[in-house]
C-alpha cells in the first residue's frame, strides 16, 4: 500500500476499431506525436458519456464504448498525477472530421499502431485487439 494516494486528472482514450478492423490514430497538433483519440473527464461526468463526448469532439465519430482494456497512472513532467483508462470501442464508419487538436488521422493495422504510439497506448491496442479478434 502506498502512503500517499494518487491525486490525478482522469484521461479516457478509445481504441477505435472501424468496419475494416483497423484502429484510428490521430496526430497531435501540439507536438506532432500520434495518439489514440480521447481526453479528460469532466468533474461529475459519467465515464462512458465523457469518452463518447471526447471522441466525437475530436473526430466527429459516434463510438460504441464496449469495455475498459488497460489503465495507467503516472506523474507528468510538472509532477501532477495522471490516470488514463483505455476502452475498446467500435464505430460503423471511417469518415473523420478532426478538431483543431489534431492535424492528421489514419486507420491503421495493429503493427503500424504499435510503431507510432507510446508504450502505454501500444499496450492498450494489444489488449483491445485480443478482444476484437474473439
Amino acid at each position: 500500500m502506498t502512503e500517499e494516494p494518487l491525486r490525478a486528472t482522469v484521461s479516457l482514450r478509445g481504441v477505435l476499431f472501424g468496419p475494416d478492423s483497423e484502429v484510428l490514430v490521430v496526430r497531435r497538433a501540439s507536438d506532432d506525436g500520434w495518439e489514440l483519440p480521447g481526453g479528460r473527464l469532466g468533474s461529475g461526468e459519467p465515464v462512458v458519456e465523457g469518452l463518447q463526448r471526447e471522441i466525437e469532439e475530436e473526430t466527429n465519430l459516434d463510438p460504441d464504448v464496449e469495455e475498459p482494456v488497460h489503465t495507467h497512472a503516472w506523474l507528468n513532467d510538472a509532477g501532477r498525477g495522471r490516470f488514463a483508462v483505455y476502452y475498446y470501442c467500435t464505430v460503423d464508419g471511417k469518415t473523420v472530421s478532426l478538431s483543431a487538436e489534431h492535424t492528421e488521422y489514419e486507420w491503421v493495422v495493429r503493427e503500424t499502431a504499435t510503431e507510432r504510439l507510446s508504450e502505454t497506448q501500444t499496450e492498450a491496442v494489444v489488449c483491445a485487439w485480443e478482444i476484437h479478434e474473439q
